[in-house]
């Protein structure tokens, strides 16, 4: 039980702050109530309404697009990611080589070239990886890389000894220890994925929350709009805690519990 408190009090601490300063917001300032909808409109707009089956279900179906679209991203961002810091840990001169490259797309506005991606890789699942990949790749390859060099020299030295190479040290040492760090990559790469995939419908698909936000802005739709960003939002939190607790289970199986990156 101590155990599962642990892993769900982060997501109720962040509900109740969440909620409280929607409120603040709403009430404190002098917000139309045209556009700004409250707690409570939202809550009656996805479950007290007559027509609140239909509402829920129009913000589900294009929430499942739109968590499908996060997924391609975060796969392909988290497995390149992964492949490039074992080539840059085992062999510094593709770093030197390939690190001002992953840092230029870290620098140049997602927005910007996505037109490009779009016309290279087409507006399907190759176009949606892409796009979500390069807005987890870059903090998950400079996590992961800090976790693989964090190896204790000890350890290193018992394998050396041993005669292990460079292949043992990353198997039994450097890939083991740089758990915590993988996973907090992953943590972070969550709501990441979701906001590349947010992204790509927004300037690509048309699918998905993305073009949910598009039409319910041209329609005037503020209360759909607001139900959408609202139930994403809830989502991409539990999907941070779900991580969370997978890392917990994994890395007390390991004996690294308290491990922190």
């Amino acid at each position: 039980m101590r155990t599962v408190w642990r892993i769900i009090n982060p997501l109720l601490v962040s509900g109740v702050v969440g909620l409280c300063l929607w409120f603040a917001v709403v009430y404190l300032f002098s917000f139309s109530p045209y556009v700004v909808k409250s707690p409570s409109d939202v809550w009656t707009y996805l479950f007290s309404s007559p027509d609140a089956a239909a509402n829920r279900s129009s913000v589900l179906q294009p929430l499942g697009t739109t968590l499908g679209d996060g997924a391609y991203g975060f796969c392909f961002g988290m497995a390149a990611a992964v492949a490039a810091a074992l080539a840059f840990v085992t062999a510094p001169a593709v770093e030197r080589a390939f690190m001002p490259l992953a840092t230029l797309l870290r620098s140049v506005p997602l927005v910007t070239m996505t037109p490009l991606i779009v016309l290279v890789f087409g507006r399907g699942i190759g176009g949606i990886a892409v796009i979500g990949g390069i807005v987890v790749f870059f903090p998950a390859l400079v996590t992961i890389v800090h976790g693989l060099r964090a190896a204790p020299p000890h350890a290193l030295d018992v394998v050396a000894v041993y005669g292990g190479g460079q292949r043992s040290v990353l198997a039994k040492v450097a890939l083991p220890g740089a758990l915590p760090y993988l996973f907090a990559a992953a943590r972070l790469s969550v709501p990441s994925a979701l906001v590349g995939a947010l992204v790509t419908e927004w300037l690509a698909t048309g699918q998905g929350i993305g073009g949910v936000i598009l039409s319910d802005i041209g329609a005037f739709g503020y209360l759909h709009l607001w139900a959408s960003i609202i139930v994403l939002t809830s989502v991409s939190v539990v999907l941070y805690t779900l991580v969370g607790a997978a890392e917990a289970i994994v890395l007390s199986r390991m004996g690294m519990a308290g491990a922190d990156a």
